[in-house]
C-alpha cells in the first residue's frame, strides 16, 4: 500500500506540534506546476453546466471579493443520484483557495500515476486520526490518499473533523464535477468526532495541549522516581511517554465519537490503566526482565535459554500464562487486521476504522501481564530443577514482549528499555 497526504502544511506551529506527536507529514508548496492545475480548473469551471461565472459588476457587492464562480452542488448530486451527502449541500461559491486544495489533491493522484509509490506500512493511517482530532483545535480537514498495487486502484479517503464535514464534502464534489473519472468517484470521508475539554477556563491549542501533557508527565515520573527523572537520559524517555499518553488518549476512543479532554494533573500518570504510559512502562518491565536474565547468563548464574523445541511447556500452569496465550498471542494477528482494514459502505460516502483496536488491546494487555507479573517470580533461585519452568516462562514472556513491540509500531511509538 502506498499513501499520499494532502494538503501539506504551511503553518510552522502545525508542522512543529506534528514533528513532537512523531507524525510524518508532508510540508511546503505542492510544486511549480500546482499554478498551471489551478488554470486548469478554471477553464473547467468556464465549461461546466453547473458553474456560473461571477462577473464584477452590481450584484457583486454581496459576495466576497474572492468568489469566481457559483456551483450549484445540489443540482450535481440530484442528477447523479449520489448518496450519502449533506442535504443542505446547494451552490458553492468557488475561491481561490477552494481550487488550491483541489489542485493539490489533483496532483497528488497525478504523482500516483506517474511513478511507483514509497511503501509505507498500512499502520501509517493510524497516525491521520489522531493528527484530526489533535489538530482540529485549529486547522482545516485533510485528505488521505491510498493507492494500491499497480495501474489505477486508488482510494481517496478524506480524514475530516465534524466541524468541518460539510466543507470537505463540497470538495469532494466540487472534484466529481471537474474531474469525473473513477478516482474522484471512489471518494469517501472517515469523520473523526470533536475534541471538548473540561472546565476550559479559555481555549487550548494543540502545542499547548501538548506541552501540558509533556509538564505533566515528567511532574509524575519525577514524583515516581525522584531525582532519576530528572537526568539528561530521561528527556528522550519523558518525550515518548508523553507522545504515547497522546496517542492512547485520542486513539482509545472510537474516531466518530467525542473526546472529552480532563486537563488537570491527576488525570495523567505513569501507571494509570487508562494511559499510554502504562503500557509503556510494562513494555519497559518485559526489557528489564530479559536484561537481568542475559547478564545472569553471562556471570555464569543462569544457563542460556534452549531452543523452542527442548522445552516443557507442561510446566506452565499458572491461569494467567494461558491468558496470555489464548486472550492475546492467539488472536493478535486478528486484531492487527481489523485496526487496519477501511471496509467499504454498503451505500453512501462514510467509512469506519476499527483505530481504537490495537490501543484497547494493549491496555488490556498490559492489566493482565501486570497482574500476573505481580504474582509470579519469573527469574526464582538459580536450581537445575527450577530451570524448566524459568525457561518455559521466559519463551512465553518473550512472545509477549515482540508482541508489544509490533503493536506499539503500528502506532509509531518505540519501546521503552527502561522507566
Amino acid at each position: 500500500v502506498g499513501v499520499r497526504l494532502v494538503p501539506a502544511l504551511a503553518q510552522e506551529g502545525s508542522r512543529e506540534v506534528l514533528r513532537q506527536l512523531r507524525v510524518d507529514w508532508p510540508s511546503g508548496s505542492a510544486g511549480s506546476a500546482l499554478p498551471d492545475a489551478i488554470l486548469a480548473l478554471k477553464r473547467a469551471l468556464g465549461q461546466c453546466p453547473y458553474a456560473i461565472a461571477c462577473e464584477q459588476g452590481l450584484g457583486r457587492a454581496v459576495l466576497a471579493e474572492d468568489v469566481i464562480y457559483k456551483v450549484h452542488l445540489k443540482s450535481f448530486v440530484e442528477q447523479q443520484g449520489l448518496m450519502g451527502y449533506d442535504p443542505n449541500l446547494d451552490v458553492l461559491l468557488v475561491t481561490e483557495g477552494k481550487l488550491q486544495s483541489l489542485a493539490e489533491l489533483q496532483q497528488a493522484v497525478l504523482q500516483c500515476t506517474v511513478r511507483k509509490l514509497v511503501a509505507l506500512p498500512a499502520s501509517h493511517f493510524l497516525d491521520i486520526v489522531p493528527f484530526c482530532h489533535t489538530i482540529a483545535f485549529e486547522l482545516p480537514a485533510c485528505a488521505l490518499l491510498q493507492a494500491g498495487g499497480q495501474g489505477s486502484c486508488y482510494s481517496i479517503v478524506h480524514v475530516v473533523s465534524c466541524e468541518e464535514e460539510f466543507q470537505q464534502q463540497q470538495l469532494d464534489l466540487l472534484w466529481r464535477i471537474l474531474d469525473p473519472g473513477a478516482h474522484t468517484a471512489l471518494q469517501k470521508h472517515l469523520v473523526c468526532g470533536p475534541v471538548k475539554v473540561t472546565n476550559p477556563s479559555s481555549p487550548i491549542r494543540a502545542d499547548q495541549y501538548f506541552q501540558l501533557r509533556k509538564r505533566q508527565m515528567y511532574e509524575a515520573s519525577v514524583m515516581k522516581y525522584g531525582e532519576l527523572a530528572q537526568d539528561e537520559a530521561w528527556t528522550e524517555v519523558i518525550d515518548t511517554l508523553t507522545v504515547a499518553a497522546i496517542r492512547f488518549e485520542m486513539l482509545s476512543t472510537a474516531h466518530r465519537s467525542q473526546i472529552t479532554l480532563d486537563l488537570e494533573d491527576s488525570s495523567i500518570s505513569t501507571k494509570g490503566t487508562k494511559s499510554g504510559a502504562f503500557v509503556m512502562y510494562n513494555c519497559a518491565r518485559l526489557a528489564t526482565l530479559f536484561d537481568t536474565y542475559q547478564r545472569a547468563v553471562e556471570r555464569g548464574t543462569y544457563p542460556p535459554l534452549p531452543p523452542v523445541s527442548e522445552l516443557n511447556f507442561s510446566c506452565l500452569r499458572e491461569e494467567g500464562e494461558w491468558l496470555l496465550l489464548f486472550n492475546y498471542l492467539l488472536p493478535f494477528p486478528e486484531v492487527l487486521q481489523q485496526a487496519a482494514q477501511l471496509p467499504a459502505p454498503t451505500k453512501g460516502i462514510r467509512i469506519t476504522a476499527n483505530t481504537e483496536t490495537v490501543c484497547k488491546f494493549l491496555i488490556q494487555l498490559s492489566m493482565d501481564f501486570s497482574s500476573y507479573y505481580n504474582r509470579v517470580h519469573v527469574l526464582g533461585e538459580p536450581f537445575p530443577h527450577l530451570f524448566d519452568q524459568m525457561f518455559a516462562r521466559l519463551q512465553l514472556l518473550g512472545a509477549v514482549r515482540d508482541m508489544f513491540h509490533s503493536a506499539l509500531a503500528t502506532l509509531h511509538l518505540p519501546p521503552l528499555s527502561q522507566i
